[in-house]
């Protein structure tokens, strides 16, 4: 009976490729929302409800794409047209969004519009992040899946750091950092023009080099699966069947303490540095704005550490340990950042964060696509597994601002609050069940 080979490490890379342009979208999302409508006159207590929107359109979005891909079938393959659709309506937003102040509306009408275009970009990155992880479940063997999305969270971070630097560099290079009230600088604008243009470009590229398996294909895989499923379950006298909604659940636990830390950390660190570092709540002055570029710098250190320790993951033989151990490492990081008053010693804690990042990048796709393995619904499971990023987000952006008055309204006791949530999520990794495999004698 036909398993699905083995694959090249090319063939690896070329399938998560274009995740490094769809990052460098979503790295300048996360790094410059709050900035955005800071600068255009957001009350900080207000900041978070700002955060709602882009995991609301993502709980939205992917379960969609999930359910109808797996349903599609083109010359293109199932999962690489909502690929393209989502990247070419990603680039166009992304030339609107840092205009949002540029028209000379109202206040009000310009954070219309840009939370308009937020929701089209979100959507959009979402439409086009999410074929990526299942085209990795659908062409991966169980063997290959940790290295695998391993590699996705290596060009993951690569195409964050390029996003967190694009603001400063441009600075660097002479273009204005700074703008009259109201307006995003030139710096922000012409960071999401050139991570719009990599996009495309890295999106087209997977596109060109990877084939998806065939119908026929996948229905020969999915009967090896079967066939294994039925040898655990005589061996164990378990029925496998509902496994992979169990561990979906237990994943999504983790998932609910994680995805809220990075909430926080998006939306309070601009502040909070600013505060720290800059002594500043001014978002129109230069201190302010420079604390802005300072973030993607941050972050961009984060994307760094996430590089580094998604090399190590792979070779760690028990995945729940690694995953452990990388929450505490990021939780560790979260509660050091008010605490450094110099903007280099910053370096430190976002270098430990990233650890966390890698682990939620990689751990949690590994364990439930490696549970619904041949699972004809793989896609439509992902992207209801999505719902596991989107829930928390939404929970602690909608509860941001009556946390954040709860803890004196200190922007810097929000990511200690984050740091306690990844430790609890850790905790949780040694709920999750692990699948038993027969043993086959020689």
């Amino acid at each position: 009976m036909k398993t699905k080979p083995d694959l090249r490490l090319s063939t690896l890379i070329n399938i998560s490729f274009g995740f490094f342009g769809v990052q460098i979208a979503y790295a300048l999302q996360s790094a410059n929302i709050s900035r955005i409508f800071a600068t255009l006159g957001a009350d900080p207590h207000n900041l978070s409800y700002f955060w709602i929107l882009p995991p609301l359109m993502g709980m939205v979005v992917q379960p969609l794409v999930g359910y109808f891909s797996d349903k599609t079938w083109t010359r293109m393959g199932r999962r690489i047209p909502y690929l393209l659709f989502g990247a070419a309506v990603a680039v166009l937003v992304m030339c609107m969004l840092p205009n949002s102040g540029s028209f000379g509306l109202t206040v009000a009408a310009a954070m219309t519009f840009g939370l308009v275009s937020l929701m089209f970009l979100d959507t959009s990155i979402n439409m086009a992040m999410q074929p990526f992880k299942m085209m990795v479940g659908d062409m991966v063997n169980e063997k290959q899946k940790t290295q695998a999305f391993s590699i996705q969270s290596f060009l993951c971070n690569a195409g964050s750091l390029v996003g967190y630097l694009l603001p400063i560099m441009f600075t660097y290079i002479g273009i204005k950092n700074i703008a009259p009230i109201g307006e995003v600088p030139d710096s922000v604008k012409w960071a999401f023009y050139v991570g719009a243009a990599i996009l495309i470009a890295c999106v087209l590229y997977t596109i060109l080099k990877v084939k998806e398996y065939t119908p026929e294909q996948m229905a020969e895989f999915r009967e090896a699966t079967k066939e294994e499923d039925k040898s655990i379950a005589a061996e164990t006298g378990k029925s496998t069947s509902n496994y992979g909604l169990k561990v979906f659940f237990q994943v999504g636990v983790v998932q609910f303490f994680c995805w809220a830390a990075f909430m926080y950390m998006w939306t309070y660190t601009n502040g909070t540095i600013a505060d720290t570092v800059w002594n500043t709540h001014d978002t129109a002055s230069a201190g302010y704005q420079a604390a802005g570029n300072w973030v993607g710098v941050l972050f961009a250190i984060q994307a760094v550490g996430s590089m580094v320790w998604a090399l190590a993951l792979p070779k760690f033989k028990n995945n729940k340990i690694a995953y452990a151990l990388s929450l505490i490492i990021g939780g560790l990081g979260f509660v050091m950042v008010p605490y450094c008053t110099n903007q280099y010693l910053l370096f430190v804690p976002y270098f430990l964060i990233g650890a966390a990042w890698a682990a939620m990048l990689a751990m949690p796709f590994t364990l439930v696509t490696n549970a619904f393995e041949g699972n004809p619904r793989m896609g439509t499971y992902l992207g209801l597994f999505n719902c596991t990023i989107c829930v928390p987000q939404i929970v602690a952006a909608a509860l941001g601002g009556v946390t954040l008055k709860a803890v004196n309204s200190v922007q810097g006791n929000m990511l200690i609050l984050a740091g306690i949530f990844l430790a609890v999520g850790a905790v949780c990794v040694f709920f999750i069940s692990e699948k038993r495999k027969t043993t086959k004698n020689a």
